[in-house]
């Protein structure tokens, strides 16, 4: 059977390049931080290993023989080799690289994301961000994702959560023209008198029921009309169009809105909920790309200059 390297022959192997390289078995064993007997121990042990003599020894040098050669020849490149794949490992621990997988709502995607990329980029060109949008609520770990960003009502309670944004409301809104036709709700029981324009979570059966608070409890109220859909961006529209009551966020509806082209609805019934957070899950060691995104987001997701 050919000699393989197992286990501790590879400090065999760099025991007699070193002593190789300084013609010198004290020279070498300060090097390596052992006493020069431990280091000639080492050495006779690979020969006895490979079954032939690697190095001439007399009192005065140390010099290798031609079979010495031979392995030092291939053995240094290999070895150099080795040493720069370590110093590219360790590079992960000093400088972020890699990739993040992260799943996001489109809305968060769109506020909390997209322009912060830049920034992101910027102070970490190596790490390189897979971001899958969709509204769905995704087993993170099953998913093969680092980390999500999502409502925090919908946060698992065994994740890790930080707050990316601050609170936002959910309000009911129409345009002008669909008001002028069938009026204003006065409270949210009387939606069921309107055509509501309903979101349904994508991968869930049912739509969204619409959420309200009085004097501090909150109540749902499952509404109903002619649309149903897993697209936000479909309800803004219809909305705007006249097509009935949509129920958006701030974010989504607030230009809309001061602009007159929305009219917000039962504002007294709106309470402000906690909006959108990172979540990822426990872990002792965390790789170092994933911990310069988090800390990019928990720190405001700019540049220090900023």
């Amino acid at each position: 059977m050919e000699p393989t390297v197992q286990g501790a022959e590879y400090g065999q192997l760099r025991a007699f390049a070193t002593v190789a390289d300084l013609s010198s078995f004290s020279r070498a064993a300060e090097l390596l931080g052992v006493t020069p007997s431990a280091l000639s121990q080492t050495v006779r042990a690979l020969e006895d290993r490979l079954g032939v003599r690697l190095l001439n020894r007399t009192t005065r040098s140390v010099s290798p023989t031609p079979a010495g050669e031979a392995l030092l020849r291939r053995l240094r490149p290999a070895m150099a080799e080795i040493a720069a794949a370590v110093g590219d490992a360790a590079r992960f621990r000093d400088r972020p690289s890699g990739t993040v997988r992260l799943h996001s709502s489109r809305l968060a995607a769109t506020v909390h994301l997209a322009p912060r990329l830049a920034d992101f980029h910027a102070l970490y060109p190596d790490v390189v961000l897979d971001i899958t949008v969709d509204d769905a609520v995704v087993d993170v770990v099953a998913g093969g994702f680092d980390c999500a960003i999502r409502p925090g009502e919908v946060i698992e309670k065994d994740m890790v959560a930080v707050r990316v944004g601050g609170e936002h409301r959910q309000i009911p809104v129409a345009a002008p023209a669909y008001l002028e036709r069938h009026g204003r709700p006065g409270e949210p029981r009387d939606l069921h008198r309107h055509c509501c324009l309903r979101w349904r979570w994508s991968g869930r059966p049912t739509p969204y029921n619409w959420e309200f608070c009085r004097d501090g409890s909150w109540f749902e109220v499952a509404v109903e009309g002619p649309l149903v859909t897993t697209e936000r961006a479909m309800l803004v529209q219809a909305a705007l169009d006249g097509a009935g009551i949509a129920f958006l966020t701030d974010l989504e509806a607030g230009e809309h809105v001061a602009a007159g082209r929305l009219v917000a609805l039962l504002e007294d019934w709106c309470q402000p909920y906690p909006g959108y957070h990172l979540c990822f899950p426990r872990q002792r060691q965390m790789a170092p790309a994933l911990r310069a995104f988090i800390d990019f987001l928990r720190g405001g997701g700019k540049r220090p200059s900023q």
